[in-house]
C-alpha cells in the first residue's frame, strides 16, 4: 500500500488532519468524534503531557503549565516555559503535530511519514523553516509547506482551468489574513496577502466575556474576571453564546453557582441579543475591511475584479462578518465547505497531486435558493412615503450547507396585535412578489402589548428538503409550526405536473377531439387567465387583511446605506446654504447620525426623510 499523504491545518487556536478517502477529503476525528484539535499543549499535575482539548481545559486555571496560540511565535529564538522545562516554538508545534499523526495512523490502521502542512501566506521564510522543523521533530516528511489560502481556494475547486481571481478571507481564532490568489489549470498564484496577527474569534470572545461580567457586577457587585475559576467558566460561556448567536437572535447565558456573596450562591442568568454581539464586534470587523482594502490595493485590484470570495475560519460563522464583506465587496461569500475544515482539507488535496491520486471536487449538499417570509418595511427612505411595501427576508440563505437550522426575530406592527400570519417563501428577489410562495400558517392569541412584539421564526432544512417553520413569541413562549415536504424539490415538481397537464390537454385537443374548433381554443385560453387573476387577488387579500410582521433590527443594512448617501448629499447642499439654514440641516443631520450609531431604523427612517424634505427646498434654492 502506498504511504498516504496527510493534509495538516497547523492553526493559532485549532488544528485538523485531513486525508483523500474515496476521492473526497476527509478530516479525521478524534476519539470523541470532533475533527478539530485544540492547539493547546500543557502538563497535567502529575507530569503527563496533554495535548488539544485536555490542555485547552486547564489553560485558565494553570497557565503556568500550558501553552496556546505558539504560532505566533514561530521562526523567533525564544523559548517557552512550559512547567519548570524550556521548549522552543517548534518543539511545542512537533507535539500538536503528532498528537494528528498518531490519530490519523490510527484511523488508517498504518504508520503516517508523509504531510503537506498549511501555513499563513505572510509566513517569512524564517517562520517556513520552523514548521518544516516541527514537522521533522514529529516523524514527519514535510512535502510541501502549502499557503492557507492556495489551500482553501484548492478544496472549492482542485481542477480549475479557467482563469479566477480568488478573495480569501480567513479569520480564526488568533488571527486574522486576507489574501487575493490566481487559480488556473490546477496553479495558485498568491498575489497579495494582509492580515492582523492579533485579531480574531478570541477577541470577540473577549468583547462578550466582558459585557456579561459588567453586567453581573452592576446587578451583584461582584467581578466573575477577579476568580480564576468563574473567570475560565464565564470564558467559556461567553465563547457558546458566540456560537449560539450565529444561528439565533437571541442566547441566554446561564451559569449556576458561580460567584458567592455573604454566604449565598449566586447564579448567573443573562439574555444577550445578536444585535447587542454585532454591536461590540463591528470596530474588530471594520479593521478587517482595511485589511481586505490594502490587499486589494496590493495586488492592484479593484473589488469587481474579483471572481469569488471565500470565507475561511470558525470566526466568519458570525453573520455580521459575511454581511459586511458582500456589502464591500458586491460578492455572495462563499462558505459552503466548513470554514473550520476547509484548510485541511486543501491540504490534502495538495498531497493527493502530489502523490498522483485523482481527487475531485468537495461534494456538499447545500440549498440552492434562499428560505425565509414576507414582512414590511417603511418603504422609501427618502421620499417619505408612509404606504407599506412588502419584503422577503431571508432566514436560510441560497448556499448554506445542509442540514441547516436558523431563525430571526421579527416585530409586530399594531398594538395589542393578537394574530401574524407567517407566508413562507423561497427565491432571491427582496420583492417578495417575485419568489415562489411554500407554505404557511397562522400564530393567534398573542400577547395585547405595544407593536414591537418580537416573534422569532424558526426555519430547519434537513437533507431530504423538509422544512419545518417555527414561530414564537418571544416573551410568553407561545409557538406554532408548520412542516414542509420536498420544499426544496416543489416548484419543479408542480411546474412538471403543470406542464405534463398542459401538454397532455393540448395534446388531446388537437389530436384526438374532432370537434376541436376556436371557440374551445379561447375558453381555455380565458380559463387559464381567470384563474391567474384569481390567485392574484387571493394573495393581495390575505396580505392586506392580516397582520404582518416587520425585520428586526438586524435587517437595517440597506437604510444605513442610503442615510449615508443622504448625508455625503446634505454636506454637498450645506456649503451652498444661508447660515440659517446651515443650522437646520446640522441638526437635521446630526440626528440621522444619532440613529446610526444607535442602529435604531425606525428613528433613522424618521430622521431622513426630515433631513431630505429640507434638502428637497435647498435644491429648488
Amino acid at each position: 500500500m502506498a504511504d498516504t499523504i496527510i493534509g495538516i491545518d497547523l492553526g493559532t487556536t485549532n488544528s485538523e488532519v485531513a486525508i483523500i478517502r474515496d476521492g473526497q477529503p476527509f478530516v479525521i476525528p478524534g476519539e470523541d468524534d470532533d475533527p478539530i484539535l485544540p492547539s493547546f499543549v500543557g502538563l497535567s499535575d502529575d507530569g503527563k503531557l496533554l495535548v488539544g482539548k485536555p490542555a485547552r481545559n486547564q489553560w485558565s486555571l494553570a497557565p503556568e503549565r500550558t501553552i496556546k496560540s505558539i504560532k505566533r511565535k514561530m521562526g523567533q529564538d525564544t523559548k517557552v516555559s512550559l512547567g519548570d522545562k524550556q521548549f522552543r516554538p517548534q518543539e511545542i508545534s512537533a507535539m500538536i503535530l503528532r498528537a494528528l499523526r498518531d490519530r490519523a495512523a490510527k484511523f488508517l490502521g498504518q504508520d503516517v511519514k508523509k504531510a503537506v502542512i498549511t501555513v499563513p501566506a505572510y509566513f517569512n521564510d524564517a517562520q517556513r523553516q520552523a514548521t518544516i522543523e516541527a514537522g521533522q521533530l514529529a516523524g514527519l516528511e514535510v512535502l510541501r509547506i502549502l499557503n492557507e489560502p492556495t489551500a482553501a481556494a484548492l478544496t472549492y475547486d482542485p481542477k480549475q482551468t479557467d482563469g479566477l481571481r480568488v478573495l480569501v478571507y480567513d479569520l480564526g481564532g488568533g488571527t486574522f489574513d486576507v489574501s487575493i490568489v490566481h487559480t488556473e489549470g490546477g496553479v495558485v498564484e498568491v498575489l497579495s496577502s494582509n492580515g492582523d496577527t492579533q485579531l480574531g474569534g478570541d477577541d470577540f470572545d473577549e468583547l462578550l466575556f466582558n459585557l456579561i461580567r459588567d453586567r453581573f457586577k452592576q446587578e451583584h457587585d461582584i467581578d466573575l474576571g477577579a476568580n480564576s475559576t468563574s473567570h475560565a467558566r464565564l470564558l467559556r460561556a461567553a465563547e457558546a453564546a458566540k456560537r449560539r448567536l450565529s444561528d439565533h437572535p437571541f442566547t441566554k447565558v446561564e451559569e449556576e453557582f458561580i460567584a458567592e456573596k455573604n454566604g449565598i450562591a449566586l447564579h448567573l442568568s443573562l439574555e444577550i441579543s445578536r444585535l447587542d454581539y454585532e454591536n461590540l464586534i463591528i470596530p474588530l470587523i471594520e479593521k478587517t475591511m482595511d485589511c481586505l482594502q490594502k490587499s486589494l490595493d496590493d495586488a492592484k485590484l479593484t473589488a469587481k475584479q474579483i471572481d469569488r470570495v471565500v470565507l475561511v475560519g470558525g470566526s466568519t460563522r458570525t453573520p455580521l462578518v459575511g454581511q459586511m464583506l458582500e456589502d464591500r465587496l458586491q460578492r455572495p461569500a462563499h462558505r459552503e465547505i466548513n470554514p473550520d475544515l476547509c484548510v485541511a482539507m486543501g491540504a490534502a488535496v495538495q498531497g493527493a497531486i502530489i502523490g498522483g491520486d485523482q481527487v475531485g471536487a468537495v461534494l456538499v449538499d447545500i440549498t440552492p435558493h434562499s428560505m425565509g417570509i414576507k414582512c414590511l418595511t417603511e418603504g422609501d427612505l427618502f421620499g417619505g412615503f408612509s404606504d407599506p411595501s412588502f419584503r422577503f427576508a431571508a432566514i436560510i440563505h441560497r448556499g448554506t450547507p445542509l442540514p441547516a437550522s436558523r431563525s430571526e426575530a421579527f416585530r409586530t406592527v399594531a398594538h395589542n396585535q393578537e394574530k401574524v400570519e407567517i407566508d413562507i417563501y423561497q427565491g432571491e428577489s427582496e420583492d417578495v412578489r417575485r419568489n415562489h410562495p411554500v407554505g404557511m400558517f397562522l400564530i393567534e392569541g398573542l400577547a395585547k402589548v405595544p407593536a414591537g412584539n418580537h416573534i422569532v421564526v424558526q426555519l430547519d432544512l434537513t437533507l431530504d428538503g423538509v422544512l419545518k417553520v417555527t414561530a414564537k413569541e418571544k416573551a410568553t413562549g407561545l409557538s406554532k409550526h408548520v412542516t414542509i415536504d420536498n420544499a426544496l424539490a416543489r416548484f419543479e415538481r408542480d411546474d412538471r405536473d403543470a406542464a405534463s397537464s398542459r401538454l397532455e390537454e393540448l395534446w388531446q385537443q388537437s389530436f384526438e377531439e374532432e370537434d376541436f374548433d376556436s371557440d374551445s381554443e379561447e375558453d381555455f385560453e380565458e380559463g387559464d387567465g381567470e384563474q391567474n387573476t384569481s390567485i392574484e387577488a387571493s394573495e393581495e387579500g390575505s396580505s392586506a387583511s392580516m397582520p404582518v410582521l416587520e425585520a428586526g433590527p438586524r435587517e437595517g443594512q440597506r437604510e444605513a446605506v442610503q442615510a449615508r448617501a443622504l448625508l455625503e448629499k446634505a454636506e454637498k447642499l450645506r456649503e451652498k446654504a444661508a447660515p440659517e439654514d446651515q443650522k437646520d440641516v446640522d441638526r437635521l443631520m446630526q440626528n440621522v447620525r444619532v440613529s446610526l450609531e444607535d442602529r435604531n431604523w425606525n428613528g433613522l427612517h424618521a430622521a431622513c426623510n426630515a433631513l431630505a424634505d429640507v434638502l428637497f427646498y435647498l435644491e429648488d434654492a
